[in-house]
């Protein structure tokens, strides 16, 4: 028996609710989906069973047997994924009509981008500033999952952020790359030593080791030094603090230890021998085509870090 439809005109509420189904589809399960929209599977099950609610219709099989949508869920799909096209139609067309940019611009940042000399987005923003003085600009620091998933849903317009995985639903604009090194901190044993010509895989295996929580070139290295993570982290401010200690090894950008005492404090092993590069994008959604406003600060990201 179909549910009783309790969607009476469609708010924000709704929007948001449909923004997740196209996810959930899109990932194709809710399971798949967590890290996209950065919530848990009982949190986004809860807002699937929400919209049907709403709608009064089934639009999901979910269970043991697995995902699949129903087929009023696929119709729905391609009513969502129109009427979200709309909707980002409409608000590009009201901002291209304005004679002057305005607004405000959403863009996320990932840990301590300030300090990395390749990065430019002071520079970015001045250029933008010059060119749209009555835009506002919100900024907002956040882990990787959580900017991805904010683009995703609208939350934000972009955001800049290490490239460890790509996902479907967004587009990379690769701006600027760190350099990472191996460091230890001040009290280790390893402090002061030069390592140039030891064995790591000899050398590093006994002593605790920090490194990212995500799927990225961080652990790749750790996989292949054969080191066991004693600590996990999601963010670089958590991982320097670790190391700080002088009980952990672990991967910092090479800019980092700049400001918190150079060589006096922190201690870069195997230099020249072991070390990866991480590239830094500025990320949008797919499918979307940006606002003026939008566009135009991603154009000074691109200038910016060209020039």
């Amino acid at each position: 028996m179909a549910k009783q439809a309790i969607l009476k005109s469609l708010g924000d509420v709704d929007i948001r609710l449909l923004r997740v189904f196209v996810v959930v589809a899109a990932c194709n399960g809710i399971a798949a989906s967590e890290l996209e929209l950065n919530i848990g599977k009982s949190t986004i099950s809860r807002h699937i069973s929400d919209l049907e609610s709403r709608l009064g219709l089934r639009l999901c099989n979910r269970g043991p047997s697995g995902f699949s949508l129903t087929r009023e869920g696929e119709q729905v799909l391609e009513l969502t994924t129109h009427l979200l096209v709309q909707i980002d139609e409409f608000r590009s067309g009201v901002d291209a009509i304005q004679s002057t940019l305005s607004g405000t611009i959403r863009f996320g940042l990932y840990d301590q981008s300030s300090a990395n000399p390749n990065a430019q987005i002071d520079k970015a923003i001045e250029k933008f500033d010059t060119l749209a003085p009555n835009v506002s600009l919100e900024i907002s620091l956040d882990t990787l999952t959580a900017l991805e998933a904010n683009v995703v849903n609208g939350s934000l317009d972009l955001a800049i952020m290490p490239i460890y995985q790509t996902s479907p639903m967004l587009a990379y604009t690769e701006i600027y790359t760190a350099n990472m090194s191996l460091y230890c901190g001040k009290g280790h044993p390893l402090f002061g030593q030069d390592t140039r010509d030891l064995d790591p895989k000899k050398i590093l295996p006994p002593h605790k080791y920090a490194g990212y929580s995500f799927n990225s070139p961080n652990m790749r290295v750790t996989n292949m030094l054969g080191l066991e993570r004693a600590a996990s982290v999601k963010d670089e401010e958590a991982l320097t603090l670790l190391i700080q200690s002088g009980r952990y090894l672990g991967f910092l950008a090479d800019h980092v230890i700049n400001g918190i005492g150079g060589r006096s404090q922190l201690w870069p092993l195997f230099v020249g021998r072991i070390a990866y590069a991480v590239h830094f994008a500025a990320i949008t959604r797919k499918r979307h085509q940006p606002d003026r406003k939008a566009a135009a600060f991603l154009n000074c990201l691109i200038e910016a870090h060209t020039s």
